[in-house]
């Protein structure tokens, strides 16, 4: 039987994070009648700091389906510390937010990748804001190349069979270069049902730069956010579309964030990115983000992934989804709104809580320069 990941629910998930920071709130106040204050644990703290400047007021704000299940448990807990501020967040997909972005439309957007300078992204974005757009790493969101196969315990692929089955030149499943990775494994003489997002996206994005970089002469597409391939396999809008598919589709296989495939039960393969199998952890996902190279100047935090790495127990297909903001430029309530969501989304408590619905905590030294760069916003 196919080895299914049970998806927590994100409501629960959020409730226990509300408890824990009104908890640890009520733990940093002073006990009444003792005149002294308990010492506040660092996540109290931080919470505390967002609370001390909320702003006020409703933010919009759209754009990476990627993150929408890591935005709105933040949604969730953010209301007991900011009551004051609403945030709202359009999961459109991340083409659709920085359009809206630069549009004026909304405080900030969510994207798969980095402000694209080749693209007029940066120079749209600079004339919306009157000054630079910073792009901040907020949610680590590993790409899962998902499966729904009854016969199969633990499907094993690699970079070059991948490509090979997106561009359909693999069609079944029991073919040898799928055998030869999963030995002992039943495969089925079925058609393989390729599935991939059919909006513009971030994950096709960085799905396909994936490919570009470690599949070697099989992939010869340059990574996009639109799906380079016709004529193969059936699309899907956003990543909920993709998912629901692969777990109504016998025999099927897409890529989707790791936190869709957990949500929907869905068989999660292992990669070999050339020293073995790597399996799908916040642990081996980690692995990969610590090594990015920082490319942005100053507070822009934009991040590249070495997504043909070799690094033993490194989970390859991983992107990093951002918050474009305005570096300055918003009216100052909006601006603090803006600062003390952004705050909480890269809290300790929040980030730690991110790993129980398919995401990976930010590393402690890409979270501590985020935490700079929103003190910064203006």
């Amino acid at each position: 039987m196919v080895v299914r990941q049970r998806a927590r629910n994100v409501g629960l998930v959020g409730v226990a994070l509300v408890l824990g920071l009104a908890l640890g709130g009520c733990a940093s106040q002073a006990t009444p009648g003792s005149g002294t204050s308990a010492v506040p644990s660092s996540s109290a703290s931080e919470a505390a700091a967002a609370a001390a400047e909320c702003g006020a007021g409703t933010i919009d704000a759209a754009g990476s389906s990627a993150q929408r299940n890591a935005v709105e448990q933040a949604i969730i807990t953010f209301a007991t510390v900011c009551p004051d501020v609403v945030v709202r967040y359009d999961a459109s997909g991340s083409g659709a937010g920085i359009t809206r972005f630069t549009a004026g439309e909304v405080a900030f957007a969510g994207s798969d990748s980095a402000l694209n300078a080749g693209k007029g992204e940066v120079d749209a974005a600079a004339a919306r804001c009157g000054a630079p757009a910073w792009n901040l790493p907020m949610v680590t969101g590993p790409v899962a190349l998902a499966y729904n196969l009854d016969t199969v315990g633990q499907l094993v692929l690699d970079a070059a069979t991948t490509a090979r089955i997106f561009r359909g030149e693999i069609t079944s499943w029991d073919d040898p270069a799928v055998a030869a990775l999963n030995p002992g494994e039943l495969l089925p003489a079925e058609e393989i049902q390729v599935l991939f997002r059919a909006d513009e996206s971030g994950t096709t994005e960085n799905f396909t730069r994936y490919l570009a970089a470690a599949a070697g002469d099989v992939w010869t597409d340059a990574p996009a956010k639109t799906w380079p391939v016709e004529g193969v396999g059936e699309g899907r809008e956003k990543s909920a579309g993709v998912a629901e598919a692969v777990a109504t589709t016998p025999s099927s296989l897409t890529y989707v964030e790791w936190s869709y495939a957990k949500e929907n039960r869905l068989g999660v393969a292992k990669i070999d990115n050339g020293s073995g199998p790597v399996e799908l952890t916040t642990e081996s996902v980690g692995a990969t983000v610590a090594t990015a190279e920082r490319t942005g100047a100053g507070d822009d935090l934009t991040l590249r992934l070495d997504h043909a790495t070799r690094e033993p127990g490194a989970y390859p297909i991983v992107l990093v989804t951002y918050e474009v903001v305005c570096s300055t430029g918003l009216d100052e309530p909006a601006a603090a709104a803006v600062r003390a969501f952004l705050r909480h989304l890269a809290s300790t408590e929040v980030q730690q809580s991110l790993a129980d619905i398919g995401y990976a905590p930010l590393p402690t030294s890409v979270r501590e320069d985020v935490l700079d760069a929103i003190g910064s916003l203006g």
